[in-house]
């Protein structure tokens, strides 16, 4: 694996679907409605029943160079706290990991593998911690706690570290985020809430394709 150039791409598309479900026929069908809705970057969350069957399935279809357009995807794993389940999730396909907060060793263990992984960061304490493990982007979770402007507050003094907000993203404040400085942003619930109360999953592709299409705006606009 080409680590650089995958998170080169990660960047370019700049959209990261996080997906929970309750099974994992369940959530393969929500990275299958989000993929054909533009999103190309799915995180399959740990506490899936069968995470890690869920990937193995995506990733016999989906992979991040993949000269085919319609099987052009990055599969990864998310909500990783230890680094067992790093590795078990790097064994079954895993091309990125995420987690909720920063890990030391969960970082070494996917640096070994020359994965990249995206830890949850808070605090300039974690940030720093982060680049000095060799993280190249920082998941600021949650994003709800803070205003998009927090990005430029922490880049004031650490403008090497790259974020990606996770949690309160939303199509309203997606150019405010992007604007501040975010490489890339995750979209969970936002994106999921309706199949989940309704069982309509192709709710999931009409909402992955309003949050492309205001990415690319955000991305495209004026600041």
């Amino acid at each position: 694996m080409n680590k650089l150039k995958l998170l080169q791409k990660i960047e370019e598309l700049g959209m990261v679907a996080v997906l929970r479900a309750n099974t994992s026929d369940d959530v393969v069908e929500m990275a299958e409605q989000a993929i054909e809705g533009g999103i190309r970057v799915i995180e399959i969350t740990m506490t899936v029943p069968g995470a890690l069957q869920a990937i193995e399935k995506l990733r016999r279809v989906y992979h991040w160079d993949s000269s085919e357009p319609e099987r052009f995807a990055i599969i990864g794993a998310g909500t990783v706290l230890e680094p067992v389940t790093a590795r078990a999730a790097i064994m079954a396909g895993a091309e990125f990991v995420v987690s909720p907060s920063l890990n030391p060793e969960t970082v070494r263990m996917c640096n070994l593998y020359r994965i990249p992984i995206m830890p949850g960061v808070v605090t300039p304490a974690e940030i720093q911690e982060a680049l000095e493990l060799g993280v190249d982007i920082m998941k600021l979770f949650p994003g709800s706690m803070f205003a998009p402007s927090m990005i430029k507050t922490l880049k004031g003094p650490l403008p090497q570290a790259n974020f990606m907000p996770t949690g309160g993203v939303s199509l309203s404040n997606m150019k405010e985020w992007v604007a501040a400085g975010a490489v890339a942003v995750g979209v969970g619930s936002e994106l999921t809430a309706d199949a989940v109360r309704t069982g309509n999953m192709e709710s999931i592709r009409e909402q992955a394709q309003k949050y492309v299409e205001a990415y690319r705006k955000a991305k495209t606009s004026p600041a």
